[in-house]
């Protein structure tokens, strides 16, 4: 279902993450806002405050943002969690919020949860981070795992509609008890992330001994599973590169010491970066999606990646890259190996990768999240409200 032509409709747009800070929940939501103006509606985003003392880009952005207070969290330096308390409430209220979208609610979003209820303004949530799977990679044991589930189920079960990102996240949802669940996944911009770009410059600068260039681009934390790359540092003719920052840095310079480490890329380098590369490889086996690994296949790049979570909906096995036993240092450098010593096969699956991607523009997907909001307003009854009648 579409909105009907001419229907404005107030979205109060609730993050756990927003700029400055660079992940893919940030990123969404700049791409969602900036497309849910330019369909004439009207977007509210609501976000933590960052760090103090770190510029604030939000005067850069056509649509209001809202910050809130937020705290730091000590086990992962550089997240900051948006505090709960009357501030969400009286933000939604103030927009006249038709709908609120939690995205990847946790605090904050549990928070927005509470106060769309005692509004009574209709709820569409995305599940955008694995937080069992978290509670894994930093040893909390059955009992976090389960306190994690909980917490999602509670959340996830007020709303009217939960969207996953991937089939797989999807499964898992409703397998623990998650109701009215959907797939949405995300967009990818093939101008920006486009193989023309590929810079013989900077490939002589990263490799001046014409080794084939592998590389990494992502957060550096923990459940990201960087270090399990070392075994692809060590193969022969071959130059791993690590895009990116993040709190395990320093451990993963030591699993990896051989490795290029260039810190964080954004814009215009970023895509130099991926266009210049000639494989793709991502270790982390928890991803609800993996934007990095769309971002790589519309640079022309074959893409290597667990087969687990989001990679098993943007990979295609044998076709535009490899899916590899999730954990296994060993299978991610037997399948680089393999595109290594094939010129003609990371040709062919990088070309048939960014074939893949090629439709899959934020235009188009943020279109179809609009569907989903028409579809929960037509449900409950919302459409008939003054604020998105036709």
């Amino acid at each position: 279902m579409t909105m009907p032509h001419g229907v404005s409709v107030r979205i109060a747009y609730v993050t756990e993450s927003f700029p400055p800070d660079v992940n893919g929940v940030a990123h969404t939501a700049v791409r969602v806002a900036e497309h849910l103006l330019g369909r004439g509606h009207e977007p509210l985003v609501i976000a933590p405050e960052p760090a103090s003392g770190v510029p604030l880009p939000d005067r850069g952005f056509e649509f209001p943002v809202v910050r809130v207070r937020s705290v730091g969290v000590p086990v992962y330096r550089g997240f900051r969690v948006g505090l709960p308390g009357s501030q969400v409430r009286e933000a939604i209220a103030a927009h006249r919020a038709d709908l609120v979208h939690l995205q990847g609610p946790f605090v904050l979003g549990a928070s927005a949860c509470a106060a769309a209820l005692r509004l009574q303004v209709p709820m569409v949530a995305v599940y955008a981070t694995d937080l069992p799977a978290y509670a894994r990679a930093y040893h909390t044991g059955a009992m976090g795992q389960n306190v994690a589930w909980r917490w999602l189920r509670r959340i996830h079960n007020a709303v009217d509609r939960t969207l996953a990102p991937c089939t797989a996240s999807a499964g898992d949802l409703r397998e623990h008890g998650v109701d009215r669940v959907a797939v949405w996944a995300r967009g990818v911009d093939c101008r920006r992330f486009d193989p023309a770009k590929r810079s013989a410059t900077l490939r002589a600068e990263l490799a001046p001994g014409g080794e084939l260039l592998v590389g990494y681009v992502g957060r550096l934390a923990t459940e990201k599973r960087v270090d399990l790359l070392g075994q692809v540092a060590k193969l022969p003719g071959v130059r791993l590169v690590i895009v990116g920052t993040g709190p395990a840095e320093a451990a993963i310079r030591r699993a990896v010491p051989t490795a290029l480490f260039l810190g964080q890329h954004v814009g215009e380098q970023l895509a130099r970066s991926y266009a210049s590369l000639d494989v793709f490889v991502h270790s982390g086996p928890h991803d609800t999606f993996g934007q990095t690994l769309q971002e790589a296949a519309a640079s022309g790049l074959p893409v290597v990646a667990p087969a687990a979570g989001g990679p098993l909906d943007l990979v295609r096995h044998g076709s535009t890259g490899f899916l590899v036993a999730p954990g296994s240092a060993a299978a991610l450098a037997g399948a680089v190996a393999t595109l290594a010593a094939n010129p003609r096969l990371r040709a062919a699956q990088g070309a048939a990768g960014r074939r893949l991607v090629a439709g899959r523009t934020w235009p188009r997907m943020c279109d179809e999240l609009i569907g989903h909001y028409a579809d929960v307003l037509a449900a409950t009854g919302s459409a008939d409200r003054e604020a998105v009648a036709a």
